[in-house]
């Protein structure tokens, strides 16, 4: 039985539950950068007339695909804050299409600015890369398969890298005067320069480790250490994936190989070919999921001869091959693998699995890996977590110390001095 929002339950939240970690969509223009954004935003029909929230025209709701505790535990759940589809639990989550990216934009060049200024506020990305090789360097269509998409994954980290580099430089010698003459550790100050690029103290902490430099020497720094170190950072800061797209061209397939070389987690992709299936099932003519391995036509009739050839090709040329068209697939792989995200399900009756309304298994969160109860606590309402006593397990009915760190899956009910009173 499908049921979910759809059924008049939904409400508005203020921000997407996996606010706090944004994901960048990046590549050069022609590569189906911005296809790949409309079909990860194109909300799936049964949730399509609930828009979650207001984006920016370039930033868009995408949804996570996970699958729901509900059947596990036996219940039907009410979901307030997400959707429940036939035992998928699907969770909004904000996505930034960002600027396209030609050679040198950390200079400034082309829309640079303003694509590194979008790439600041990301927590990872998802580099959509055109496997065929039918794009050059600048964007520019080519003959498939003549140029290699491997240069694109080298060019954008370089660029990433070469603006970090040129923010960390500034005054690099004053500050390693306060390090080296009074006692200002190196790691505070970074993080503070570097505090509006989501950069935290553990990234930085990590680059050093991997690097081996001295943080108590930083004059002592060339500018090769200089630019091995930021390169490190912009791993730990930036991770990323690469969307291979447009694996539906023959030339794609050599290409996915040598991309999976680099070392990056690569997806399969055709976003043109998600685009078409989630508005044909805008339209009730087919039954898709995003993620779905395959899909079924409801109205056959309605379908003319190029439509039902066009979702043949689909199915022959992606799905059967690749087991879906990877757009969900990369959207979940950046947040469960790439920033190490949880789902939690938090309650208010540990009994009923329900709200103060009766809405069983109402909200998903998607959460940091190694979040706490209590930091739970804070997440859903400040006052909770204020007047925090402990959790409770809705699972076991074992009671929980505020330093619990949350498992993916946990049910978790919140008791509190307010709660009490």
């Amino acid at each position: 039985m499908r049921h979910g929002p759809y059924h008049g339950r939904l409400i508005r939240p203020k921000a997407p539950p996996g606010a706090g970690m944004l994901v960048g969509i990046v590549g050069k223009p022609n590569v189906g950068k911005t296809t790949f954004f409309v079909a990860a935003t194109l909300a799936p029909a049964e949730i399509a007339p609930y828009p979650f929230t207001t984006i920016k025209p370039n930033r868009g709701v995408a949804y996570l695909r996970v699958k729901c505790v509900c059947r596990e535990l036996g219940v039907q759940d009410n979901p307030v804050n997400s959707a429940c589809i036939d035992g998928n639990r699907l969770i909004p989550v904000e996505l930034i299409d960002c600027a396209g990216l030609v050679p040198d934009a950390w200079r400034g060049r082309g829309l640079g600015n303003r694509f590194l200024d979008e790439v600041r506020k990301a927590d990872a990305l998802i580099h959509v890369v055109d496997a065929s090789g039918s794009t050059d360097i600048e964007g520019r269509p080519c003959r498939p398969g003549e140029h290699d998409p491997v240069e694109d994954v080298r060019f954008l980290e370089r660029e990433i890298t070469m603006w970090m580099v040129q923010i960390i430089k500034r005054d690099w010698r004053k500050l390693s005067r306060r390090v080296e003459l009074l006692g200002e550790k190196l790691v505070g100050a970074l993080e503070k320069r570097l505090s509006g690029l989501a950069v935290k103290r553990h990234h930085i902490v990590e680059a050093l480790r991997r690097t081996g430099l001295d943080p108590n020497r930083p004059s002592s720094w060339s500018d090769e250490d200089l630019y091995s170190f930021t390169d490190e950072l912009r791993k730990a800061s930036k991770p990323m994936l690469i969307a291979a797209n447009k694996m539906d061209m023959p030339t794609a397939e050599e290409n996915l190989g040598r991309l999976r070389e680099t070392g990056y987690l690569v997806v399969p992709c055709c976003a043109e070919a998600e685009l078409a299936l989630r508005r044909a099932a805008e339209k009730g003519l087919i039954r898709y999921l995003p993620g779905d391995p395959d899909f079924e036509v409801l109205e056959p009739s309605k379908l003319g001869p190029e439509q039902e050839r066009a979702l043949e090709v689909i199915r022959e040329r992606v799905l059967a091959r690749y087991g879906s068209t990877g757009v969900q697939e990369a959207i979940n792989s950046a947040y469960f693998d790439l920033l190490g995200a949880i789902t939690v399900y938090p309650v208010e009756d540990p009994e009923r699995l329900c709200d103060h309304q009766g809405r069983v298994l109402p909200d998903a969160y998607v959460v940091p890996g190694g979040t706490t109860a209590r930091e739970l606590a804070y997440m859903i309402h400040t006052e909770l977590g204020e007047t925090f006593i402990y959790a409770i397990d809705a699972r076991t009915k074992r009671r929980l110390g505020e330093d619990y760190v949350l498992k993916d899956g946990d049910v978790i009910s919140i008791v509190s001095a307010k709660k009490r009173g």
